[in-house]
């Protein structure tokens, strides 16, 4: 086989000159691309992360006006919507109290199973009004096993549980809590509470939520606020509690009292079934099904209510690891719902510009993780293109 020479497969310009001079003329045509094409373009970047950045700050101003509002005013939930506490019947007995299903999603939760199993057995109730449903996506059977038996333990006491299992993990989360809500005695439930396995709930939770939907027809959410119990345990779980903190007491609390939208956490609350079978239910197309199925119930004109004195215990991400697949999940997820979604908004009859903002800003919320890096990471970027940008101009004057 004929061998061809280097050379030949350099173009004429670089052929019978060294290997420096050829590596001087790439670093000089790479200049000559870099000032017309990237600097413009990071231009164009900076110009897009300042007006998130003032769309931030306008946000933020606003939020404040209306937190101040409500802390002079007073305006709680009990006071923008009809709350009653559910009284006792003599002739229709506990048939007064709708039924209710307690969903509790699983995966290998060896630590903290019997924690969140034991809360929602707690949960005061009339037993024969209430359904608790553990959906068990383990895939230790070591585990799986101590989870029936910590639920078969429960049922030997009255509880009214049910120990439900698939054959797949389709969907993850939302395909779990899809399925559950397909079994038969499912139908007898008006409404359904949330708990992901770390959760523990107080035993009044249903009696401070409940009568919110039940009073109410126009509600098809009432979601409670997050305790963390492990927040003293490292700087990082310190850092995280400072964050969420601001989203329950401002974010959460603002989209509530002003157009009756937020994102659903995915855990301590209580849908009403209606709502979630007119929005189609649960969907597992983004790894944000809790704010997917907000956004469609919205769209559906059902209205959101946030308790933030009504608080569930639970536990922050300890390790980096943990913590780092939360943030991509939160930050990625968003976004990715926003394209798939962004039509359905424009084309529905609800107050499009309102619902956009709305929505845009859940979305510029849930992913300020990312966008805070992106910024830093363009800054430096645009920084060292402009030294060596005035050292080449330096340069070529020399």
């Amino acid at each position: 086989m004929d061998r061809f020479p280097s050379t030949t497969l350099l173009p004429e310009a670089f052929q019978g000159t060294s290997s420096d001079d050829i590596t001087e003329q790439l670093g000089y045509i790479w200049y000559q691309i870099k000032t017309p094409l990237i600097v413009p373009l990071m231009k164009i970047l900076l110009v897009v992360c300042l007006a998130m950045s003032i769309m931030l700050f306008i946000e933020r101003v606003y939020m404040a006006i209306v937190i101040l509002f409500l802390k002079i005013f007073g305006q709680k939930p009990e006071k923008r919507y009809k709350w009653e506490t559910i009284k006792d019947d003599v002739e229709l007995g506990n048939s007064a109290y709708p039924m209710v299903l307690v969903q509790i999603p699983m995966y290998n939760e060896r630590e903290v199973y019997s924690l969140s199993i034991g809360a929602a057995c707690g949960l005061s109730w009339p037993s024969d009004r209430i359904i608790i449903q553990v959906l068990d996506d383990s895939t230790d059977p070591v585990i799986k096993d101590m989870v029936e038996i910590e639920c078969q333990r429960w049922k030997s006491k009255g509880i009214n549980i049910k120990y439900e299992i698939r054959d797949n993990r389709n969907g993850y989360k939302a395909g779990a809590l899809k399925e559950g809500l397909k079994h038969n005695y499912v139908k007898l439930c008006d409404y359904v509470a949330i708990f992901d396995a770390d959760f523990q709930p107080e035993p009044d939770f249903l009696w401070r939520t409940v009568p919110f939907l039940v009073h109410n027809p126009e509600i098809g959410l009432v979601q409670a606020r997050w305790k963390f119990v492990n927040s003293d345990e490292c700087l990082m779980t310190r850092m995280q509690e400072m964050s969420l903190d601001y989203h329950f007491t401002v974010e959460q609390e603002v989209g509530s009292s002003t157009y009756a939208f937020f994102g659903f956490n995915g855990t301590a609350g209580v849908w009403r079934i209606a709502a979630i079978n007119e929005a189609g239910g649960w969907k597992d197309r983004t790894t944000v099904e809790d704010m997917d199925l907000a956004v469609r119930a919205s769209l559906k004109g059902w209205k959101f209510v946030y308790v933030g004195a009504l608080k569930v215990r639970n536990e922050l991400p300890s390790t980096f690891k943990a913590y780092r697949y939360q943030q991509h999940r939160w930050s990625c997820g968003p976004a990715n719902l926003f394209r798939k979604m962004v039509v359905e908004i424009w084309r529905n009859k609800v107050s499009t510009t309102v619902f956009l903002l709305g929505f845009i800003c859940n979305i510029r919320r849930r992913g300020s993780f990312w966008f805070r890096n992106v910024r830093m990471s363009l800054g430096r970027s645009y920084v060292q293109s402009g030294r060596q940008l005035f050292r080449d101009r330096t340069y070529e004057r020399d």
